[in-house]
């Protein structure tokens, strides 16, 4: 999506002075992703920058945000000319590394001040799966995981209550998402070449992937930076093939990922006290939308087993049409709008 409108399915009226309803922002890990839609839940423009990390200054987060607002404003045909540089008249973001209610605080705070827009939201970005994955016409609750570069949950109860974690890391108990499967494949790979674990096939696909000779290379290559900390996002799908063939060490590491995915969905339901209805549990982020066979389905399982009412689903649009649905939400749009928008992504997703 970078430098292009995504869909191309319209474009904001500026003659007519009518700013854009709502600004999309879903700002993750490695890409940030911004939408501007009209009332009617029309696309009007996107763009794509690069990613907010936590280490990041909150400076440099509204500056990636603010670049890409502009591109996707441009991209819509809307001249700068608003208080402020003014984009929208709702601003709905949903951003990576805002885990506490207090960090959301200080960026709407800081997006606000930016003058983008009339009114201002700021989520993490998990609440922006969670809404993607429900039913538009249906009650807005339920539990989202999502699994890309890290792991997260959220749980949102009929009555408003949320259940959340603090998402540090293995600071904060969390285990899962592809940095952890590449750093789990490098571990279990070398071990294998060097006597210390079971063997694994995991050796040969880990160093055919980086274009090692061995996985002593591998690890020197990591850790002196000739080979990025960014490739072992890309040994994630190595290790869910391995895991396809029938590696037992790797298909370890598969059922582990599925339980931890539903013991964070079942600790928010059970926080929340949803577990003897019917709750939606949304899947998403890229280690799960990628649909693989064996996670998917014992990930279906362990929750069949421990929660039978749950209904578990995978996303089927981005997260950053997640936002817009959020921020339509909060603008009162017809449920019109949110089916518009849903088919634009829809439209994207296929042609992608």
């Amino acid at each position: 999506m970078t430098g292009e409108a995504v869909g191309g399915l319209g474009r904001w009226a500026g003659g007519r002075g009518t700013l854009p309803a709502v600004l999309a922002v879903d700002g993750g890990n490695s890409k940030t992703d911004v939408a501007l839609v009209a009332a009617d839940g029309t696309l009007l423009g996107s763009a794509r920058g690069p990613g907010v990390t936590g280490t990041m200054r909150l400076t440099d987060t509204i500056g990636v945000l603010g670049a890409a607002a502009r591109l996707a404003a441009e991209q819509a045909g809307l001249r700068a000319g608003g208080p402020g540089g003014q984009m929208a008249r709702h601003l709905s973001a949903c951003v990576a590394n805002a885990d506490l209610p207090e960090e959301e605080h200080q960026l709407a705070e800081a997006v606000r001040a930016e003058g983008w827009s009339d009114t201002v939201e700021v989520a993490n970005d998990t609440f922006a799966v969670l809404r993607a994955g429900l039913d538009d016409l249906g009650p807005h609750w339920g539990v989202g995981v999502t699994c890309g570069a890290g792991i997260n949950c959220v749980g949102v109860a009929p009555d408003g209550r949320t259940s959340r974690f603090l998402s540090f890391g293995p600071l904060s108990g969390d285990w899962g998402g592809g940095h952890t499967l590449g750093t789990e494949a490098v571990f279990l790979a070398i071990r294998a070449e060097d006597g210390r674990g079971p063997q694994t096939a995991l050796r040969e696909a880990v160093t055919a992937h980086l274009g090692t000779a061995s996985m002593w290379d591998a690890a020197v290559g990591l850790h002196t930076g000739q080979i990025g900390w960014e490739a072992l996002l890309g040994l994630a799908p190595v290790l869910l093939e391995v895991a396809a063939a029938g590696d037992a060490v790797a298909l370890d590491v598969v059922r582990r990922l599925a339980a931890e995915v539903c013991a964070m969905a079942l600790s928010a339901m059970r926080r929340l006290g949803l577990g003897d209805q019917p709750v939606p549990v949304v899947l998403g982020g890229g280690v799960l939308t990628a649909r693989d066979p064996l996670l998917t389905a014992e990930i279906t399982k362990r929750l069949a087993d421990e929660v039978p009412l749950a209904e578990p689903c995978i996303v089927e649009i981005p997260p950053v049409a997640g936002a817009a649905l959020l921020g339509l939400d909060r603008i009162g749009a017809p449920p019109a709008a949110h089916a518009r928008i849903r088919d634009a992504y829809r439209a994207v997703t296929a042609r992608s």
